[in-house]
């Protein structure tokens, strides 16, 4: 007799008629690949597309790369997918959610973490030339970059480096 393979957890029923409830909402098919995106992001926020396709896989079976991305994509569009497009990294796919909240990006390995925002509503910051360019501004996208603990206990001199480095700058060689 063969050893079963571990049953792949399964959203609750609930959840998906949420989630099938919420895409119609917005004028979209509550299609099986939609919703098992959906789903699967609610609990793996910061994900790369390879790994949404992974993840979506092990919950319906084969899918092809193109129909997630093209989920994200129309997800994105009605807003219930955020992007975040961390500069050096793959984009990143998370559930939007109505909270204002921004992101901490570790420069060694690339752990995204959510940090809540400081003022609550958005956008927490507006530009100075806001009145005189005509903009309405709705939303500010801030993405703050450093070294995560982990990363810096397994490089000691990380501590050092970093206070050469602020020495530096405070000493007015800043570029």
């Amino acid at each position: 007799m063969g050893v079963r393979p571990p049953a792949v957890a399964r959203p609750a029923m609930s959840e998906q008629r949420e989630i099938a409830a919420r895409l119609r909402s917005l004028g979209l098919r509550a299609t099986a690949v939609r919703c098992a995106v959906l789903s699967w992001l609610a609990d793996h926020p910061h994900a790369t597309a390879n790994d949404v396709c992974d993840g979506v896989r092990d919950r319906v079976g084969s899918v092809s790369k193109q129909a997630v991305y093209d989920v994200l994509s129309a997800c994105a569009d009605v807003g219930l997918v955020r992007q975040i497009k961390p500069f050096g990294h793959p984009v990143r796919f998370e559930r939007h959610e109505d909270d204002n909240h921004h992101h901490l990006i570790c420069r060694c390995c690339g752990t995204i973490v959510d940090t809540h925002c400081r003022v609550g509503n958005a956008p927490c910051l507006t530009p100075a030339s806001e009145p005189a360019t005509g903009f309405v501004v709705d939303q500010a996208e801030i993405v703050f970059w450093g070294v995560c603990a982990r990363c810096r206990a397994n490089d000691r001199s990380f501590e050092t480096n970093h206070a050469r480095e602020s020495s530096r700058l405070d000493g007015g060689e800043r570029g």
